[in-house]
């Protein structure tokens, strides 16, 4: 017992400063030469955040409470009019969804980053949210070229007539788990009129658009990365390329390897231990956490 004890006190002279990375769920393409899915939202204490935001501040948080840990889902792509993502959540970080892409009508949507725009006349791409990511790409005139889904890391590019659809913004790296990695790209936007190109996806899980001509589906956002999905294939009349979906999102945490986590059984992880800390990764599900 005085063993345990002295264990105890120990551990708990070490402070629970927690490091988090936290994104949201992509956002969903549009069909038919529809624009390209917005990056989830992306927030992290280790490195940059999305939006040109720098580190946010680690957690403090305290042993023996439980907090609230959720990944979003990416949006639905497909016919009809694409979805936003879900938002992903760690203690009281929350990361905004992406944006939905607009389709052959209506207006994108705001979200983490904004979807792109398809639209013939005006700009009606999708905003970014401030310290979370970008803006959507526009359509350009009448042509139905459509803008790429904004990232974390920059806006989705427009369509333009000499070079075709726009691509999707890139996502921002992090090492947090020791691996460089992007996430957080967003779709390319999908190209109704001519064969100039296809919107790529940014570098972070965006989905690349299906191609002009043809009615193959965007590709979607890559899971566990808040990718957005690529907008649809297409041509004028019946040749019609459906929207993909966004990819999940995904939070890993950071925290001294002096503490034990206990997960609910509502999500899913992982737990690597190196130089001192414990680096959980989550990808999947809805519940409580605590430390000890």
């Amino acid at each position: 017992m005085i063993l345990l004890g002295i264990l105890a006190s120990a551990r708990n002279a070490i402070a629970l400063v927690v490091d988090y990375l936290v994104i949201a769920g992509g956002g969903g393409s549009g069909e038919n030469g529809g624009g390209g899915g917005g990056a989830g939202g992306y927030r992290t204490s280790a490195g940059t955040s999305g939006g040109g935001g720098g580190a946010e501040s680690a957690l403090s948080l305290e042993p023996s409470t439980n907090y609230t840990l959720t990944i979003g889902g990416g949006g639905a792509g497909g016919g009809g009019f694409p979805t936003r993502g879900a938002d992903s959540i760690f203690s009281t970080i929350t990361s905004e969804a992406g944006g939905r892409a607009q389709d052959t009508d209506g207006a994108s949507a705001d979200g983490g980053s904004g979807g792109g725009s398809t639209q013939p006349i005006g700009d009606y791409a999708g905003t970014g949210t401030t310290n979370q990511g970008f803006d959507g790409g526009i359509a350009v005139d009448e042509t139905r070229l459509a803008g790429g889904g904004g990232g974390a890391a920059e806006k989705g590019f427009d369509g333009t007539t000499a070079s075709g659809s726009g691509d999707g913004g890139d996502g921002v790296e992090s090492s947090i788990n020791g691996t460089a990695t992007y996430r957080a790209g967003g779709g390319g936007g999908g190209n109704h009129r001519n064969a100039n190109g296809n919107g790529a996806g940014g570098l972070g899980g965006g989905g690349n658009a299906g191609p002009y001509n043809s009615s193959a589906a965007g590709s979607a956002g890559v899971t566990n990365t808040g990718g957005g999905g690529g907008g649809g294939g297409g041509k004028s009349g019946s040749i019609v390329g459906p929207g993909a979906n966004g990819g999940s999102g995904i939070v890993i945490i950071k925290y001294p390897d002096g503490y034990t986590l206990t997960i609910g059984g509502g999500l899913t992880s992982s737990t690597a231990t190196a130089g001192g800390y414990k680096v959980t990764t989550f990808t999947a599900g809805t519940d409580n956490i605590s430390f000890a």
